[in-house]
């Protein structure tokens, strides 16, 4: 399963889905398409029908900078197919269970940088999603993130061998650097999703302080941390195959 070559990316309203809300480009980007929750699901259940879907799994990925909504708009796609294919159709692979646990961003000193592409297990991960994309003979499971405890969960997720599709999610999924270039040979498509950056960041200073730290603290990580880190995510938008700002999807700040 192979992402498509590049003059199959959609970047802008005027393909795929939800052909709306098309913005002038600005740096690092490609325009961005304004599409439901509704619409999302239409084009991951064509993935489960279309040409190629009657051998294998379906690996799809969604990258974007952080709280950008992913794990909103991955739980969203599983619980659908899920309820439209049965029970295990679909499950979710979070990269953000592969974050090193604070043990051993301490040892490394990459305490302050938590999120940044340095601090997750990318090996992992990799041998991981090569295991979902090939093995369908047995349970495979999957880490997770606890917001609560800042620490990576192991076994949380579950990919059960009739699943048909797997969607995975991160902030570097999209990232043409080594070892993150890996990522895109498993997928059968790439989705980034995208949000303005003040929406962002408001999501980022109530997920911060809801987990224990003061607003100036908050805003501090974001300045320091999450900012950059979300330039760097930006650089592989026009790398995807579709580029979307989700409508009508409610988005916690666990859930973004």
């Amino acid at each position: 399963m192979h992402v498509d070559a590049p003059h199959d990316r959609i970047s802008d309203g005027g393909d795929g889905p939800g052909g709306v809300g098309r913005r002038p480009a600005g740096p690092h980007e490609a325009a961005a398409s304004t599409v439901s929750a509704q619409e999302l699901l239409t084009r991951a259940l064509g993935l489960l029908r279309g040409p190629g879907s009657a051998t294998g799994r379906t690996v799809l990925g969604l990258a974007g900078p952080p709280a950008a909504g992913k794990s909103a708009v991955a739980r969203h796609l599983v619980d659908g197919i899920v309820a439209s294919e049965g029970p295990g159709a679909a499950a979710y692979l979070p990269l953000d269970g592969f974050h090193l646990s604070n043990t051993q961003l301490d040892r490394l000193g990459l305490r302050a940088r938590k999120g940044a592409p340095e601090t997750f297990d990318t090996a992992g991960y990799l041998a991981l999603l090569g295991r979902v994309a090939n093995e369908r003979f047995h349970d495979i499971y999957a880490p997770d993130f606890d917001r609560a405890l800042d620490e990576p969960v192991a076994a949380r997720h579950v990919i059960a061998p009739h699943t048909r599709l797997v969607v995975t999610e991160g902030n570097y999924l999209a990232s043409a650097d080594a070892p993150w270039s890996a990522v895109r040979g498993l997928l059968r498509e790439l989705w980034y999703i995208d949000a303005e950056d003040d929406v962002r960041r408001g999501r980022l200073v109530e997920r911060h302080t809801r987990n224990g730290q003061d607003r100036e603290a908050a805003h501090l990580r974001i300045v320091a941390n999450d900012h950059p880190n979300g330039e760097y995510v930006k650089a592989g938008r026009a790398g995807c195959h579709w580029i979307v700002r989700v409508s009508g999807l409610p988005l916690s700040p666990e859930g973004a």
